[in-house]
């Protein structure tokens, strides 16, 4: 498999090339050339196969060459070795869970499998490798727990301050040894302009071995298919496919599960469930894509005024509007609305959801509401235990803590403070 930038499509690099860049010289996203097309086996006894055998066959064809057959087996085993369960939530509309994983969020998957494709990449390379992240949320703990203490791998996590949670604050800022968080005083945005400025520095690029553990980079962005086939083999009905709706910010998950769509499996319908930053609802209703500056909200994690991998979308529909309108539809949902169902799920439903669950539930019983006739399931893409400051006071309750959260409560924060501004984060890194 090669991969092209989405602003060089004649220049091609393969999966090894594609992961250690992170980004492609001209400041492009790497896409494949082809979407392989899943066996027909593979759907059919999706039932019978194991996770471990799923995920190396859906990422295979991807990888190419460039990770050994035993090496990509234990690779996949160790990314996704914890449950990805689908819990019923009403009769129509189910959850699926993907924050059983280390720092109870779905990055996990795709942070466990960079760091190790990234580890083995590097291994032999007398330069230590930086690895440059942005985060609104959830990324910057599952990179620093993917690649926490790695030989030869330092991480840089940018985030935006006041604009994450305690605890995914926590998470990021904690660790230590080879983990430093820079703690901007912008936004996601902002982080994210100063890391694609750093990419595209070529003088920067002469003094560091610089990677990305963004979803803009390959070895994030495509493992995030895997909990889509996992949801198909527990799916109820595979006679009558799922609506798929996805909290969605940056646009990496949706992005993987239109993927997976292409290859073949079987989806009704994905919907995005945005907040406030309503870009791409307004886009599929208007055709005029514009950024802005991203708004701050209960779901902080889905605060992006400019998601980075919409393009990547653009690309698998040909950039024809029409197209993507009939797979994809999209929903804006306020703060205001979001509390109402966190508590509305947690008083009537006996479902505990966070802020981003909550606003992919509504935005699935919006869409049904027109569409009667199907089911579907929301990604809850944390626990609600990350945001316990915002949600035990919508809930009127306390939510009991994991033991992995009790530790952090104890922990010092340790972060240093950078302006919106890509020339300070350059001295940092070259300093």
């Amino acid at each position: 498999m090669k991969y092209y930038s989405l602003n060089s499509p004649g220049k091609f690099v393969d999966f090894r090339e594609a992961t250690i860049r992170g980004q492609a010289p001209d400041k492009g996203l790497y896409f494949p050339q082809q979407i392989p097309q899943l066996p027909a086996d593979l759907l059919q006894n999706l039932e019978k196969l194991s996770r471990e055998e799923i995920a190396f066959r859906i990422i295979q064809p991807y990888v190419g060459a460039t990770l050994p057959e035993s090496e990509l087996h234990r690779i996949v085993a160790e990314t996704i070795n914890f449950d990805f369960p689908i819990i019923p939530v009403t009769d129509k509309i189910s959850s699926l869970e993907l924050f059983h994983g280390p720092t109870l969020a779905f990055k996990d998957v795709g942070a466990r499998f960079m760091s190790r494709c990234l580890g083995y990449f590097v291994k032999d390379s007398n330069r230590p490798v930086t690895v440059l992240v942005a985060t609104s949320g959830d990324t910057g703990g599952a990179v620093a727990s993917g690649f926490y203490d790695i030989p030869g791998i330092r991480v840089i996590i940018l985030y935006p301050s006041g604009k994450v949670s305690s605890v995914q604050e926590l998470q990021l800022t904690t660790l230590g040894k080879n983990i430093t968080a820079l703690e901007v005083q912008g936004t996601f945005d902002d982080c994210q302009r100063m890391v694609k400025d750093a990419f595209a520095d070529p003088t920067l690029q002469d003094r560091l071995f610089l990677t990305s553990a963004n979803s803009i980079n390959v070895a994030r962005w495509l493992p995030q298919q895997f909990y889509y086939f996992f949801a198909a083999q527990q799916w109820p009905d595979p006679t009558h496919p799922p609506v798929i709706s996805v909290p969605s910010g940056n646009f990496g998950n949706i992005c993987a599960g239109l993927l997976a769509h292409r290859s073949g499996l079987p989806v009704r319908h994905f919907i995005a469930a945005c907040n406030a930053n309503d870009i791409v609802p307004a886009y599929l209703q208007t055709g005029d894509y514009r950024p802005k500056p991203a708004l701050p909200t209960l779901s902080n994690a889905m605060d992006v005024g400019n998601p980075s991998n919409f393009v990547r979308i653009l690309e698998l529909f040909h950039q024809k509007l029409p197209n993507l309108q009939k797979t994809l539809s999209a929903f804006s949902i306020s703060d205001a609305e979001t509390t109402a169902t966190m508590r509305d799920l947690y008083t009537h439903h006996h479902y505990l959801a966070d802020p981003h669950g909550a606003v992919g539930y509504l935005a699935l019983q919006r869409y049904l509401e027109h569409h009667p006739n199907e089911k579907g399931f929301f990604l809850e893409t944390a626990h609600p235990v990350k945001f316990y400051d915002t949600v035990e006071p919508i809930i009127g309750s306390k939510i009991p803590l994991p033991e992995s959260v009790k530790i952090l409560l104890n922990q010092p924060k340790n972060s240093i403070r950078l302006a919106p501004d890509y020339a300070q984060l350059k001295d940092f890194l070259v300093s």
